[in-house]
């Protein structure tokens, strides 16, 4: 099953779903917005992703918190997994899980490879 996280109302997120559309993939789709995140899930994406994909640097959430919060979320793997879960407009969007073949991010390309391994 895929399933796809992230917030309802973000330009990559709707992409990600006309695209998912186009396709003919179904999916779950998970609102952490509105849900949350829990954080087992997001050590998973840590273990298997890596911090620089899964953590959006660029986004206005990370450049609002103070320079403390910042290192402090960079201090240790679960002080990462707290700040994700607390703020998780942190979190690069989507994160599509395919059982565990991951893509993070609008990227269209890996999207279609998605299609052709179901």
């Amino acid at each position: 099953m895929l399933k796809i996280y992230g917030i309802k109302n973000c330009n990559s997120m709707k992409k990600a779903f006309d695209l998912l559309t186009e396709l003919g993939l179904s999916y779950e789709f998970h609102d952490y917005k509105k849900q949350g995140i829990d954080a087992e899930t997001v050590k998973q994406w840590l273990d298997h992703i890596g911090q620089d994909l899964v953590l959006n640097k660029k986004g206005t959430t990370w450049k609002k918190l103070s320079e403390q919060e910042q290192q402090l979320a960079l201090s240790s793997e679960q002080a990462l997994i707290q700040a994700l879960t607390t703020h998780t407009s942190l979190i690069k969007r989507p994160v599509i899980d395919q059982n565990g073949q991951y893509v993070i991010g609008f990227d269209e390309d890996k999207i279609k490879a998605l299609k052709l391994s179901t």
